[in-house]
């Protein structure tokens, strides 16, 4: 039985890296999909391409932006009445918040990071728990960082593992108070994956062969590794699951 067959799942920052592989995962699923992106429209359409049309709808929204995430809320409500998934996904990585930063510098990479990465996204959660509750449950999805438990090796990125710290809290607060009510919720927490942002991390690490020299399987998450994830969590099928943080970071860090 395909336990996603039908639903509907809003999935933000769809349009490149795990979102955008996350996108095509989800299209083999028979599901409705709302999928956000904020600049990038062509890379949502190609990570969309295999839903029919009638299955999928594509909403600009840029969370950096106070009042997006209602905003993006509302318009998949209206879009077929119900979200039976929430994927929080989306996230911006802003170097120059580090500790020698200029105050000028630190005050906007942090704001402009708790907006996208923590506010943004916990609006959302709220939102959706609002709605679980009201229509019988449903599943929250966050995808998190292995530097919101370790913290970052790249000094100037510190706003940025602060922020995933907090919304996996978020998440796991929400899985600890509505278990009951079948609300359900996951973090999945990467390692180096294979991504445009990864890739930018890693020129502040001395570069890929040096970051990959330091991974005990020698190779970068694949992000069809984390979608194949993401569609199992979203299925509902380990219901027990609830509340935990799954580490996908091919044992280079475990706790």
């Amino acid at each position: 039985m395909n336990n996603l067959r039908d639903k509907t799942i809003l999935l933000t920052g769809a349009s490149t890296g795990i979102g955008a592989a996350c996108a095509r995962a989800l299209a083999r699923e028979g599901c409705y999909l709302v999928a956000q992106y904020h600049g990038n429209k062509e890379g949502a359409e190609q990570a969309t391409a295999d839903f029919p049309s009638d299955r999928k709808l594509l909403v600009r929204s840029d969370f950096s932006q106070a009042g997006a995430a209602d905003a993006l809320w509302s318009e998949a409500m209206a879009w077929r009445g119900r979200i039976d998934v929430l994927v929080n996904n989306a996230a911006t990585l802003l170097f120059d918040g580090g500790i020698d930063a200029p105050d000028e510098d630190w005050d906007r990479v942090w704001s402009e990071t708790m907006q996208v990465n923590v506010l943004a996204p916990a609006r959302l959660l709220r939102n959706a728990v609002r709605h679980f509750r009201k229509s019988g449950g449903g599943i929250a999805v966050t995808m998190g960082s292995w530097v919101g438990q370790r913290g970052s090796s790249v000094g100037d990125l510190m706003a940025y593992a602060a922020s995933k710290a907090a919304i996996r809290a978020a998440t796991q607060t929400v899985a600890r108070n509505f278990a009951r009510e079948n609300v359900l919720a996951y973090v999945i927490s990467p390692g180096v994956v294979r991504t445009e942002m990864s890739e930018q991390s890693a020129a502040r690490m001395g570069g890929e062969d040096a970051v990959t020299a330091g991974l005990a399987m020698g190779e970068w998450v694949p992000p069809s590794d984390l979608a194949e994830l993401l569609v199992f969590l979203a299925s509902g099928s380990c219901r027990h699951l609830t509340g935990d943080t799954l580490e996908v970071n091919g044992a280079s860090w475990v706790r």
